[in-house]
């Protein structure tokens, strides 16, 4: 039996009109299930019906959802060799400045590596850089996640795919935890975003990071993301996916393939 059938659905989605959460229906069926399972398990209780009503009756339980709809599993340059082709594109795209979204950006570790590219970036170019526009638009729809990604200080493991170079340069050593270089940080304009009813922040694009968030839903909100994406895109605008996502549908028209291993894509003229 699909969520569909279940009663209760209708009636849990109505509880949660209105709330800060994603669409349900744009997760795929049995993701959403797991995720509300693990819930309905924490809070004692077997069905759907039951579970709206704990959500009336207590309000912290909502952001417990959401915390368990998201998925944060992120760390900085994770995929390093994704991360390596991106930055050869870096290189030619910030000849003229790049601005960059970072959709889904959890607690901040993917922006930040971007960040840490750019900052790379202007470090190597020199004068030739002076002027040109640098900046990262992080936005995620967790307010939990974003607060985290303000603070910018990290644990030592989530480093643990990044180069000890780039780490060494990049952040400042506090004991248990390492915190962003200002340098860094002032690159990165943290937004909360709900990719589900909310437009992009502040089209045009240079680049479009969204990895390893789009597998998480059904296939017409992906195709409907995808479009969403070419349209936040300049003409050449760079469009980088997780390792595991795949572009189809009609907005796969509008790109074309820069390095089809990495997932990374370029908006056609």
């Amino acid at each position: 039996m699909t969520l569909a059938d279940d009663p209760g659905f209708a009636l849990l989605r109505e509880r949660l009109a209105g709330h800060p959460l994603p669409p349900l229906d744009m997760y795929k069926d049995r993701c959403l299930q797991r995720r509300l399972a693990v819930r309905m398990r924490a809070c004692g209780v077997r069905t759907l019906t039951e579970y709206a009503d704990v959500l009336d009756q207590k309000p912290d339980e909502v952001k417990r959802l959401l915390s368990a709809l998201t998925i944060n599993v992120t760390q900085f340059f994770r995929n390093p060799s994704a991360w390596e082709r991106l930055a050869e594109e870096l290189q030619i795209l910030a000849e003229g400045g790049i601005v960059a979204w970072c959709a889904g950006c959890a607690s901040g570790e993917e922006p930040y590596t971007l960040a840490m590219l750019l900052a790379d970036v202007r470090e190597r170019s020199g004068p030739a850089m002076r002027g040109r526009k640098l900046r990262v638009d992080a936005t995620d729809v967790d307010e939990q996640c974003l607060a985290t990604a303000r603070e910018a200080v990290y644990s030592p493991a989530s480093f643990s795919e990044a180069s000890p170079v780039m780490v060494e340069r990049w952040t400042i050593d506090e004991g248990e935890k390492r915190r962003i270089h200002e340098t860094v940080r002032s690159l990165v304009q943290v937004h909360r975003h709900d990719l589900g009813r909310d437009p992009p922040p502040a089209p045009p694009y240079d680049l479009v990071i969204c990895r390893n968030v789009v597998i998480y839903f059904e296939r017409d909100a992906q195709e409907r993301l995808f479009s969403l994406f070419a349209d936040a895109l300049r003409p050449g605008g760079l469009l980088f996916l997780g390792k595991v996502e795949m572009l189809y549908g009609p907005a796969r028209a509008r790109f074309e393939n820069v390095d089809g291993r990495e997932r990374l894509y370029r908006r056609a003229a």
